[in-house]
């Protein structure tokens, strides 16, 4: 990464109302910074399988869905229209696969920071390539029928009744899968994540605070800036 690059910030975030309205307790927290992706270290790795270790033994299969910021995207995507048992929340999904024993793919080291967060903490994370957003807003709104969205390693989408964020171009994250388009790459200089608290589970301050130290150490980010977004 280029010394003289320079991060511009946390990225706005706005809501539509229909989502506060099933969620009024929602929070996001957004961190901001400038990094440099690599393959996911060792170390990164270990810590990985060490807070997988404990959702392994904290939970069982259908415990998953009960704990509270599961439970509250799941209940935000039935009030919108959509199967949450069709269209699993990350953070669902990353579990499951924990305690079935399937063991999580090793990535990049933005991509498992951002997994192992959210596993660990249950909220849904979007992980953005910052300079691939168009426009200086985040607006999480509802999909709408014929919506085009490409979701990472998952081709088309439909994202009819999903809570979506779209930048003046258009989608770019759900709590089921991000896009392609702002998808993290080894290309990546500028994040914005976006932990998305429909509701309270772990502290919030403390998972954008966690989140950020694990940027530092596992992705030598610099210009950190953080924000919690309340609504």
């Amino acid at each position: 990464m280029s010394s003289f690059l320079l991060c511009k910030g946390v990225i706005n975030v706005e809501i539509d109302s229909r989502i506060l309205k099933i969620c009024p307790e929602m929070q996001i927290g957004a961190i901001n910074a400038c990094v440099v992706n690599s393959a996911t270290s060792d170390a990164l790795w270990a810590e990985i399988e060490r807070e997988a270790a404990i959702i392994g033994e904290r939970y069982q299969l259908l415990e998953v869905n009960s704990r509270p910021a599961i439970a509250a995207t799941r209940r935000l995507y039935k009030s919108l229209g959509k199967d949450p048992g069709r269209y699993r929340v990350a953070s669902e999904q990353l579990c499951r696969r924990i305690i079935k024993g399937l063991g999580l793919y090793r990535l990049t080291a933005l991509v498992d920071i951002t997994n192992l967060v959210s596993f660990a903490t249950g909220y849904a994370i979007s992980g953005l390539d910052a300079d691939k957003i168009e426009g200086d807003t985040l607006r999480m709104g509802v999909g709408m029928a014929g919506e085009q969205y490409c979701g990472i390693g998952r081709g088309p989408l439909n994202i009819e009744g999903l809570p979506v964020y779209r930048d003046d171009r258009g989608g770019v994250a759900t709590p089921t899968s991000d896009e392609e388009r702002t998808k993290f790459t080894l290309d990546t200089h500028r994040v914005q994540i976006n932990i998305n608290a429909f509701a309270p589970e772990v502290p919030l301050p403390e998972a954008v605070q966690w989140t950020a130290q694990l940027l530092e150490r596992y992705a030598r980010a610099t210009q950190i800036e953080t924000k919690i977004f309340t609504f």
